[in-house]
């Protein structure tokens, strides 16, 4: 691989202020760049998004291979227990673990509305009875519907079938073989692991995955994952719109159309585990809401050979200085005086009208200088307080969800408008805020960056 082209690469990210995390990519079996861009770190973890129901089918082929499942086309009922199953019908007796895997359930599961029946089942106290019980709206097998809560389904069917979750089955039959000595990933109340989302990996580690798909499942002289299994994953099972376009296999969007094909596990915010078998090439994307694909036209001009390229000690220079610079904040600008309104706020508590964030009330105290501080109270914890950026460098602290650090910046857009942005970085949520104070008041516009969702207006009052 040309590494001037490697370089130009970070020149495209630095220019547009792309927000990636990381980037890994291995060709031929060696690891040719693991670049980290800050604030995110080498060694931390990552939220893998929607790749962890790669993951998730990973574990169902795993399962199979151990013979504690076996084989796709078992019915669900039959694995979970039909007796107390609502809306049963024979439609739902005819429901596979493979039309699980290939979003075909034919369930009473929609995508839109910001994954409404995601939401739903959440909401429910037992997630696994709750998706059971949906009523069957068309055959299985037939239409492809993307199901979040089909993937929690497959989280249950591992556990049940091992008698642990499915953190604790990887942990000794997928992660351990491959190294992977850190993850983590919540379960519901019945403890089984988030099926669809939420498994928490180092870059590297999801390279290893990527690497097993690559090699038909197999890892060093071991088979993890059945060899037919694997090749079946990564055939087109379903159809999630017109073709032609990506079809969708075991968990894993395929690409059969591309030049050269590809398939890769696909997560919200720019979580990718793509694999390219004709290149013998695997890239791994993290990020916080950007398109993969913009970065992915330097990899695939960067290849030039299926041999060793002749040494050029000038462009693998430029690459590795391009890397370092990437594990830089960038430079502080001057901070601008703040206005009255920053003393009369300065230490007040607001606060908070109910909102889909949970958020019941905040403080922001200013002390003058380049930093403030933020002190945000959660409906189920009090977070600590974060040091606040003032010049265009967010400041970096630790101890947010999954132990990950969280990073915050702000500036005084008005005289009584302040905008703070609060990226949680390694668990892709950036969260900006516009606070407009208002005699004792403060009106809160609020934007979830990293994903399509509307902007959310909600009130607060100084206590």
């Amino acid at each position: 691989m040309d590494s001037n082209v490697l370089a130009e690469a970070f020149d495209e990210i630095r220019r547009r202020q792309i927000a990636i995390h990381s980037l890994t990519i291995v060709r031929n079996g060696y690891l040719v760049l693991d670049a980290y861009f800050w604030p995110f770190q080498d060694n931390l973890l990552h939220d893998t998004a929607s790749v962890t129901k790669s993951v998730t089918s990973t574990l169902v082929g795993v399962a199979i291979g151990q013979h504690r499942l076996s084989s796709v086309t078992q019915p669900v009922t039959a694995v979970l227990g039909a007796p107390s199953i609502a809306n049963l019908d024979p439609r739902k007796k005819r429901l596979t673990v493979e039309h699980l895997l290939t979003m075909t359930s034919g369930l009473d599961c929609h995508h839109d509305k910001g994954e409404i029946t995601l939401t739903q089942m959440r909401g429910s106290p037992d997630w696994i009875g709750f998706m059971l019980g949906l009523p069957m709206v068309v055959e299985p097998g037939g239409v492809y519907e993307y199901c979040s809560g089909g993937m929690h389904l497959l989280s249950g069917i591992i556990t049940k079938a091992t008698g642990v979750s499915a953190l604790d089955f990887a942990r000794h039959a997928l992660f351990a073989p491959l190294g992977i000595e850190e993850a983590a990933w919540p379960s519901d109340a019945q403890g089984i692991s988030h099926g669809w989302g939420d498994l928490h990996l180092q870059p590297r580690d999801m390279a290893k995955i990527g690497y097993l798909w690559l090699r038909g499942g197999q890892w060093e002289n071991r088979q993890l994952v059945p060899a037919d299994w694997m090749r079946s994953a990564v055939q087109v099972h379903s159809q999630p719109g017109s073709s032609p376009g990506p079809g969708y296999g075991y968990g894993l969007w395929i690409y059969p159309d591309r030049n050269p094909p590809i398939f890769e596990g696909l997560g919200r915010g720019g979580q990718r585990i793509s694999v390219v078998p004709a290149k013998n090439l695997v890239v791994v994307f993290t990020g916080g809401e950007f398109e993969p694909g913009d970065i992915g036209q330097f990899i695939g001009r960067a290849i030039k050979s299926d041999r060793a390229l002749p040494e050029n000690s000038a462009d693998a220079a430029r690459l590795a200085t391009a890397v370092r610079a990437a594990t830089e904040p960038p430079a502080a600008r001057p901070v601008t005086t703040a206005p009255t309104q920053a003393k009369v706020i300065s230490g007040r508590t607001y606060a908070l009208d109910a909102n889909p964030f949970d958020l019941r009330s905040f403080s922001l105290t200013f002390s003058g200088g380049a930093t403030a501080q933020l002190q945000l109270e959660l409906v189920d914890r009090l977070d600590r307080p974060r040091p606040v950026g003032l010049d265009g460098v967010p400041r970096v602290s630790p101890d947010g969800r999954f132990g990950l650090p969280v990073a915050v910046s702000g500036a005084w857009e008005s005289a009584n408008s302040f905008v703070l942005d609060y990226n949680e970085v390694g668990n892709i949520n950036n969260r900006r805020f516009r606070l407009t104070f208002v005699d004792e008041g403060t009106s809160v516009e609020l934007t979830e960056t990293s994903e399509p969702l509307a902007t959310v207006r909600y009130r607060g009052r100084a206590r």
